[in-house]
């Protein structure tokens, strides 16, 4: 069974961001691999990996960086396979990982979610391999539905909530 999406992160200190891509893989049924590889410290190894990830049946990579965030950069200059990048709140409020992760130059192109977004940066991934596959398209309507009755009984749950002046 081959990995679908590879989630790669500067070092493992960022697990806890990244776990919750993880997390919602799992959910969907999506095989998919996670690996620490550090644009500074393992630059050949980051190389290799990029460069072999199509091969390896990988449709899409999300790669969590924080401080100087060159991971995703790196990755997407050597693969032709979509890249998520996920910065992460490491230094500075993660400001310096968002920005450096979304001013990418022209033709090296990382898409880029939220700071910490790695739950975000899942669904994306799947939304993408989702165009070519009706089970996974299913899968993540459902998803999306069950966020949709979420949203409501918490809305229900709230009109109980009482306050003198609370006219709902």
């Amino acid at each position: 069974m081959n990995p679908l999406v590879s989630i790669i992160m500067g070092s493992t200190s960022d697990l806890k961001i990244m776990e919750k891509a993880a997390v919602f893989f799992e959910e969907m049924e999506i095989l998919f691999e996670m690996n620490a590889l550090s644009a500074h410290r393992t630059p050949e190894e980051v190389e290799t990996f990029a460069k072999n990830a199509e091969e390896r049946g990988i449709k899409v990579i999300i790669a969590g960086a924080g401080m100087a965030a060159h991971l995703p950069g790196v990755i997407a200059s050597v693969t032709p396979l979509p890249v998520i990048g996920v910065p992460i709140n490491a230094t500075l409020d993660g400001m310096d990982s968002l920005l450096a992760i979304v001013q990418m130059p022209p033709g090296i192109p990382v898409a880029t979610v939220a700071i910490n977004g790695a739950l975000n940066a899942a669904i994306l991934a799947t939304q993408m391999m989702a165009t070519g596959d009706v089970d996974m398209m299913e899968k993540l309507k459902a998803y999306k539905e069950d966020l949709k009755k979420k949203i409501v009984k918490a809305n229900k749950d709230l009109s109980k909530v009482e306050y003198k002046f609370k006219t709902n």
